[in-house]
């Protein structure tokens, strides 16, 4: 993906329609009986949003090269259908390692950055930061169901340690 060139990004009606297409799924899993048994169920109502949040703030001319890069490969982990939680495999639980990404990349963004060019671009119903302390709080447990040991995995546990 390529972040500098707005043109490479999905069309609008392309983001809308898989941020709908995303909403129609969460919607069908809540209301089936796994989804009001999983645990992880208030987390995964993030997933919609995370995804929209990244996709206007990769485009915000506030939002440094480097910065977009990493944006930028969060959106593509979204989208690629082999991940380390694959939703093909898991259904909508498979999100949950993209959530706890998302969130290290927005947490990251924010510091960087700070609250105010993120914060901007953020449609969720809580406030974002509550979002990501509610995330963060359940990373390690999130982290800890990853089949494989990657060396992602183990970054992610460390870093939500040393906070």
């Amino acid at each position: 993906m390529n972040v500098n060139n707005e043109e490479k990004l999905p069309e609008e009606q392309e983001q809308k329609d898989f941020y709908q297409k995303l909403r129609t799924k969460l919607v069908a899993f809540l209301g089936s009986k796994k989804g009001k048994s999983n645990k992880f169920t208030p987390y995964l109502m993030f997933v919609p949003d995370l995804f929209h949040l990244l996709i206007k703030t990769v485009t915000d001319a506030g939002v440094d090269k480097k910065s977009r890069a990493l944006i930028g490969a969060s959106i593509a982990y979204f989208v690629l259908p082999m991940d380390l939680m694959p939703e093909g495999l898991l259904g909508f639980g498979g999100y949950l390692d993209d959530v706890v990404l998302a969130t290290f990349v927005v947490n990251t963004i924010i510091n960087k950055l700070g609250p105010d060019v993120v914060e901007k671009h953020w449609t969720g119903d809580d406030k974002l930061l509550h979002v990501l302390q509610k995330v963060a709080e359940v990373s390690d447990e999130v982290v800890s169901k990853i089949p494989v040991k990657s060396p992602i995995a183990q970054f992610v546990k460390q870093e939500s340690k040393d906070k």
